[in-house]
């Protein structure tokens, strides 16, 4: 923690950070200004290929340390009374070292030059309208984080880890229905060894080519796959686990009243199979979620069904209180209650750590647990509501509506003063 806060943008007082971005054409590629401020600077970070993309005898070169981002606050504190120089590849601002320098010292520390990123040179070649596609990156993050964007008809732009993604995406494509999908490899883009590989899923023809590459999605599914959103009420056969599901339409009404948006945190607690924090998660990708289940078993299982759809980056811990009691985790922007309603002081141990201004939804299908839900009530406000699902199914050759136990659900929001 004190290596972190060493530098901050209240105490940064070095001379502007230079960030250059450098594309595939390399050192010709830059405009004149970012030439002479790189050159400028009495050390320049970056990767070993960027640098090597530099004239001779430009400053110290300096490759970045492995892990990176627990070493950058000590690392630039260090050059903070030298000219300090950054390459980037392309956009610094996109998916870059830029926006995480940005972030740690503030933009008013940065001098930034960018250059195309390579999603524009990737819509350029291929006449997609840039401000329509959505980006994935799998740098340093798992291959599944693209599957809540694959629907029929959508074209989506993957940001490869190496040479080995478009490999991998392809199976992963075919595994989950979107073999006839197009894949357009893209490699070098904007540089002399630029090069497009096109292939489908299915049948993706291309050995390994070069580290650095971007793939093109045109997504096509085969007939009946399941057909798995964004939106809240993923069919229960989504999910695999011991029969501890929140049902689909249960489900879609308590991701709704835990109302999402982008960036915010939910805590799951009683997780089950993780569908709540899962659906919590594939509404956004910004959103994340900590799921606490006292279960061994169900754990594997939520990480499982986590991964499977898309969200492999929630946090699973184990009982609440006893996790509460050990670690200390940021203030939720959501609690979900869906187990253990009637375990003594597990409310208000939630109530506490929701911050000023976060919403609270507790789901009951007991006595016991409903007629606490209608005490919180009188005391906390709120609103009440309460369902009963029925599903038509075969009954000889007629169909029976079969009803599923009836819930009810308390929505609360904590005063924000």
């Amino acid at each position: 923690m004190a290596a972190d806060a060493a530098v901050t943008a209240s105490t940064w007082a070095g001379q502007p950070i230079v960030v250059a971005g450098i594309g595939a054409e390399g050192w010709p590629g830059l405009g004149e200004t970012a030439r002479a401020a790189v050159l400028a600077c009495e050390v320049v970070f970056g990767s070993p290929r960027q640098l090597a993309l530099l004239p001779p005898g430009t400053a110290e070169q300096v490759p970045w340390p492995t892990p990176l981002l627990p070493a950058l606050a000590e690392l630039f504190a260090r050059n903070a009374d030298r000219r300090i120089g950054v390459l980037a590849s392309g956009d610094p601002m996109f998916y870059g070292i830029g926006a995480t320098l940005a972030r740690r010292f503030g933009a008013s520390a940065l001098r930034v030059f960018p250059q195309p990123s390579s999603a524009s040179l990737a819509c350029a070649r291929l006449g997609w309208p840039l401000a329509e596609i959505p980006v994935v990156s799998v740098v340093a993050r798992p291959l599944p984080t693209v599957l809540p964007e694959l629907s029929e008809q959508h074209r989506i732009l993957v940001l490869s880890e190496d040479e080995s993604t478009p490999q991998r995406l392809a199976e992963l494509l075919c595994d989950k229905g979107f073999g006839p999908s197009t894949m357009t490899v893209l490699e070098q883009l904007g540089g002399p060894a630029e090069r497009i590989l096109t292939g489908t899923a299915a049948h993706w023809p291309h050995p390994p080519g070069d580290p650095l590459n971007l793939i093109a999605l045109d997504c096509r599914v085969v007939p009946g796959a399941r057909r798995d959103t964004r939106l809240p009420g993923l069919a229960d056969t989504a999910f695999t686990g011991d029969g501890q599901l929140t049902k689909a339409e249960v489900r879609a009404l308590t991701v709704t009243a835990l109302a999402p948006a982008p960036g915010e945190t939910l805590w799951d607690v009683g997780g089950g199979s993780g569908s709540i924090a899962i659906e919590w998660c594939r509404t956004h990708p910004r959103c994340r979620a900590v799921t606490f289940e006292r279960l061994p078993a169900r754990r594997e299982q939520i990480a499982a069904n986590a991964a499977a759809l898309g969200v492999p980056g929630i946090s699973i811990l184990g009982e609440v209180r006893s996790e509460l009691a050990q670690m200390e985790l940021s203030a939720p922007d959501a609690i979900f209650l869906g187990g253990g309603l009637t375990q003594d002081g597990l409310f208000a141990e939630c109530w506490q750590r929701l911050r000023p201004g976060g919403r609270l939804v507790a789901n009951a299908v007991t006595a016991e647990s409903e007629a606490l839900l209608l005490d919180w009530f009188a005391t906390f406000g709120g609103a009440l509501r309460k369902f009963q699902i029925y599903r038509g199914e075969p009954l000889g050759g007629f169909t029976a509506w079969r009803p599923h136990l009836p819930v009810a659900q308390w929505i609360v929001g904590k005063p924000a003063g």
